[in-house]
């Protein structure tokens, strides 16, 4: 069993307050987004007691991440209380700052629990489906050969893929199995850091589809911009999730994207917003 994820997790203690993590599995020509949710998140649970656990999350991401880079995590302790504790981590690579983030925690404590109904008809995941990464190579005019992000330990299987030709507006929620592709511990905190790596996966790819696009057309230039997340329930990473995701709102050369994560049972498991640049030159 390939263990990249685990190795990608493995941060090095540096000066106080901060930790060096290493560098992306991939090739590419930007750190793929996911990885600065996760490490960062990463920092931050190793400076909170054991008995807290993620359950926001607020980002930036300010500058392109390089993929051969190792990033440097600074953790600020803004807050501990009773029952919250409060971390900001800033992301640098070659002493710049690439990616901050805000991130809470949470003593955990038993309350009211309530969350809409949603039932899904849906076929299972298996080999039917087609995988992100065979429609992202299918779809993309500039890959030659594999696609980088087959790298990634993660698997996706598109239940509804955006397939109808160009000019075709799709408005549906866009829904897929997610999982990471390697087994994890029982490590609650490592199972929370995958969730949080997968949540940047095709989230920001869906914003065109309203208008008939798609994210890997070489006339937009997209960048994601802003991310938040929030945990209802302890996550299973390596077991099948069910990612659907919705086109909020487009305008101002920006999109956002909300996504919602469902295990086996049907259960709100967590929730994603996430905003992109899309500036779109239809010359050429």
């Amino acid at each position: 069993m390939s263990d990249v994820f685990a190795d990608l997790m493995k941060l090095e203690p540096a000066t106080d307050g901060s930790f060096v993590a290493p560098t992306a599995p991939e090739q590419g020509q930007r750190t793929f987004g996911g990885q600065f949710l996760a490490h960062t998140l990463r920092a931050a649970q190793l400076t909170v007691d054991d008995d807290r656990f993620v359950h926001s999350t607020h980002s930036y991401f300010l500058r392109p991440g390089d993929v051969n880079a190792s990033t440097e995590l600074v953790v600020e302790r803004v807050r501990d209380g009773r029952s919250f504790s409060t971390r900001e981590v800033i992301a640098y690579q070659e002493g710049v700052e690439r990616f901050r983030t805000v991130i809470s925690f949470q003593v955990p404590e038993a309350g009211l629990t309530w969350s809409p109904p949603t039932e899904f008809d849906v076929p299972e995941p298996d080999a039917e489906l087609v995988s992100y990464n065979e429609f992202w190579e299918s779809t993309a005019p500039h890959v030659d050969g594999p696609w980088h992000g087959r790298q990634r330990p993660m698997e996706i299987w598109y239940i509804n893929p955006p397939d109808l030709p160009e000019g075709v507006a799709i408005t549906e929620p866009q829904l897929m199995w997610v999982r990471l592709s390697e087994q994890l511990n029982q490590d609650r905190c490592l199972h929370e850091v995958a969730l949080a790596y997968l949540a940047d996966a095709t989230l920001i790819d869906h914003v065109l589809l309203p208008h008939g696009f798609r994210w890997q057309d070489e006339r937009l230039e997209g960048a994601s911009l802003d991310h938040s997340m929030w945990f209802h329930r302890e996550p299973i990473a390596d077991q099948w999730l069910l990612y659907e995701q919705r086109v909020e709102s487009t305008g101002g050369a920006r999109g956002l994207g909300s996504g919602r994560f469902f295990d086996g049972n049907g259960n709100l498991v967590a929730t994603c917003v996430q905003e992109g640049l899309m500036r779109w030159d239809g010359k050429h």
